[in-house]
């Protein structure tokens, strides 16, 4: 074979690997290099060259001294082919294919390496228990389990999108691993349908999901005259439509970002009305007060809606409604003992103040109960020592009455007078009858 032969072959096998033709030469030359030091009597240093234009290949030595270190002339020992033998040629083969793989792999790396946070499309090829492999095309990338989205079953030889986490450099050529339960998934795919979200007029600020169930993002726009909601969702909802459907159904819910917090976490909270928002910065939590009717669906189901709004602000949602905060506040102002109810080495139960005071009895924390109940805003309850001046009042008048009744009777009432005493015998006779005399037992012998 000719050198113009030879180089046409290299143009041809670079185009078909991908590869440069000056890259391949030099995987020709190492291979060269190799197959030559096979040979009996070769010097130990050498190096082959290849001329770029001409294809002619040179293989050049020079001694080595007591130190190892080149000295001397530098000299031609390009072996013939003839020369070379099956042992060397086979030598040369094996080399020029171990190197074409290794440019292959690092090409292949180089490729991947710099689009960890892209997203990429492939044909789903194998599924297990532990991952699915994803085609790509020139390599295949991983898709393990716990990066999958719940109850989602990839059917093979479907097309599927997955973001890339991550790119790993093996002996074996690069493993790309992708996930479809990242939220940059979310911004991908927006970006991919939404034009103005690409050049950069819209911004997705934040980004709340729970994979395959729901997710939250709140949208900016850089430009006033264009609506960042309506940018997403698109016409009749054409746009956020197409990442669902990618998503298999997950909901999405799109929120205005604002930078006036107690306004974001309101709309974070959609599509449950807020009637009021208080920021509480030393711990770290917005107090959201919500009408009755609201409160289930502030929450949401398990508590969903409540979570992706507490990650989409980073602020601690505390959700109430009207009546729970009318409770709080009612209850705000009373003065509560600080302490517990023990059972002491008696078996007595006692109340041991939270101060480290003296324990109290069940008797002597009603004594004092009562105490402070009378001296201070609750009264004391009444007893029958200390009645009530309106009850003694009710008394008095209910007994004068009786008084008057006995003295003079009124005239309209038909009072009978009490009988006078008897001025004879018949009036005494009548008023007292004669008694009745039992018989003795004399009498009844004497009848008998």
């Amino acid at each position: 074979m000719s050198n113009d032969d030879m180089m046409e072959a290299l143009r041809a096998l670079a185009t078909e690997k991908g590869i440069t033709p000056e890259t391949l030469m030099g995987a020709l030359a190492d291979a060269l290099e190799s197959a030559y030091k096979r040979l009996p009597d070769a010097y130990e240093y050498a190096w082959a060259t290849i001329d770029p234009v001409t294809g002619e290949m040179r293989v050049t030595a020079q001694e080595l001294d007591e130190e190892g270190e080149p000295f001397g002339p530098e000299l031609d020992v390009t072996p013939d082919s003839a020369v070379l033998g099956r042992i060397a040629a086979q030598t040369f083969k094996q080399v020029m294919m171990q190197r074409l793989r290794e440019v292959d792999r690092e090409m292949k790396y180089e490729e991947y390496a710099g689009r960890e946070g892209d997203i990429v499309t492939g044909i789903i090829q194998q599924t297990d228990a532990r991952y699915t492999l994803l085609d790509l095309g020139r390599v295949e990338a991983l898709l393990p389990q716990a990066e999958q989205v719940p109850y989602e079953r990839p059917e093979p030889n479907s097309r599927l999108k997955a973001y890339i986490v991550e790119v790993r450099k093996t002996a074996k050529g690069p493993q790309i691993v992708v996930s479809r339960t990242h939220p940059g998934l979310i911004k991908r795919l927006f970006e991919l349908e939404v034009p103005e979200i690409a050049d950069g007029i819209v911004e997705l600020k934040a980004c709340a999901r729970e994979p395959g169930h729901r997710t939250k993002i709140a949208v900016w726009s850089n430009d006033q005259n264009v609506d960042p909601v309506g940018a997403c969702v698109g016409a009749r909802g054409a746009r956020v439509r197409m990442v669902v459907n990618e998503l298999r159904g997950e909901k999405i819910d799109i929120v205005p970002f604002s930078e006036d917090l107690p306004d974001f976490v309101a709309k974070a909270l959609q599509p449950a009305k807020v009637k009021e928002v208080r920021i509480h910065e030393d711990t770290g939590t917005a107090e959201v007060i919500v009408p009755d009717y609201q409160l289930s669906l502030a929450i949401g189901k398990e508590g969903q809606n409540a979570r992706l709004a507490a990650r989409l602000t980073g602020w601690r949602v505390d959700i109430k409604s009207e009546s729970q905060l009318a409770e709080e506040e009612a209850y705000a102002t009373d003065d509560w003992a600080q302490g517990e109810w023990v059972v002491n080495a008696e078996g007595e139960q006692v109340w041991v103040p939270a101060d480290g005071g003296e324990a109290l009895s069940a008797q002597e924390w009603a004594a004092v109960g009562d105490e402070d109940s009378a001296g201070g805003d609750v009264p004391a309850p009444p007893t029958d020592a200390a009645a009530p001046a309106d009850v003694a009042t009710e008394a008095a008048t209910t007994e004068e009455p009786a008084a008057v009744t006995e003295a003079d009777p009124p005239a309209d009432l038909d009072v009978e007078p009490e009988p006078e005493p008897a001025a004879d015998a018949a009036a005494a006779e009548a008023l007292d009858p004669e008694p009745v005399v039992e018989p003795s037992e004399d009498d009844a012998e004497e009848s008998v």
